[in-house]
C-alpha cells in the first residue's frame, strides 16, 4: 500500500442494499468491461487505504475476496448507516467510503479525495448534488450522523448540513470526470446495460 501524507486512512464498500430493482443482484460483483465492479474498486482502494473492509448485510456474497465484512450496527438504516457503521468500525480518523455500483470511479480522484483536509467531510458535488457514497469521511461525523439515524433522517446527502465540508463542485469535477462517468452506478438494467457500452467505449 502507497503511504499517504494525510495519513493512514481506511476505506468502506458499502455493499448492503437490497438491489430490489436488479431483482436482489449483488451489483458488486456484477461484471462491467470483463471485470467485476468489486475488483475494479479494490485495485484502487488497496493502493490508498489500509485496511479496506466492507459494510453488508450479506457477508457470505464476499467470501472469495478475503476481507472483513461488517454488517450495519443500526440495521434499515439504508446508506446513511452503512456510513455509520464504516465510521465505527475505521481504525483510522479518515474513512473513504464508496457505494459498490460505481465502475468508473479513478485512481487520481480518489487520491484527491484523501488529500489532507481539515474539514470532517471531503465530498464531491456532481451536477445532481452531492455524492455522499464517494467521498472522505472523518470520525467527527459519528455524533452528527447518529443524531439524524435517531430522528430517521436517513438521506445522506442531507447530512452536510450538520458538518464542516470541504466541497468538491462540478468545475473542479471536470479535471478528473470528463467525460461524465465518474458518478455512474448501477440501480436498474438500464444502468448496468448504459454502463456495459460506457466500458466498451472507454
Amino acid at each position: 500500500m502507497t503511504s499517504h501524507p494525510a495519513g493512514p486512512v481506511a476505506a468502506a464498500i458499502l455493499a448492503g442494499g437490497q438491489a430490489r430493482r436488479l431483482g436482489g443482484a449483488n451489483k458488486a460483483a456484477l461484471s462491467i468491461g470483463g471485470v467485476r465492479i468489486i475488483d475494479r474498486q479494490l485495485a484502487l482502494l488497496r493502493q490508498l487505504a489500509d485496511p479496506v473492509f466492507i459494510v453488508s448485510g450479506h457477508p457470505g456474497r464476499f467470501d472469495d475476496l478475503a476481507l472483513e465484512v461488517v454488517r450495519d450496527a443500526l440495521p434499515g438504516r439504508g446508506a446513511l448507516g452503512a456510513v455509520y457503521t464504516a465510521l465505527l468500525t475505521s481504525p483510522h480518523p479518515r474513512a473513504l467510503i464508496l457505494a459498490c455500483d460505481m465502475p468508473f470511479v479513478t485512481l487520481s480522484f480518489l487520491e484527491r479525495l484523501v488529500q489532507p483536509s481539515t474539514a470532517d467531510l471531503v465530498i464531491p458535488r456532481s451536477s445532481r448534488g452531492y455524492e455522499p457514497l464517494c467521498a472522505t469521511w472523518t470520525s467527527a461525523c459519528i455524533p452528527a450522523v447518529r443524531r439524524r439515524l435517531d430522528r430517521g433522517e436517513l438521506q445522506a446527502a442531507r447530512a452536510v448540513e450538520d458538518l464542516r465540508v470541504e466541497e468538491i463542485g462540478p468545475e473542479a469535477l471536470a479535471r478528473w470526470d470528463p467525460h461524465g462517468r465518474l458518478f455512474v452506478n448501477v440501480n436498474t438494467p438500464p444502468d448496468y446495460e448504459r454502463a456495459i457500452r460506457l466500458a466498451d467505449h472507454a
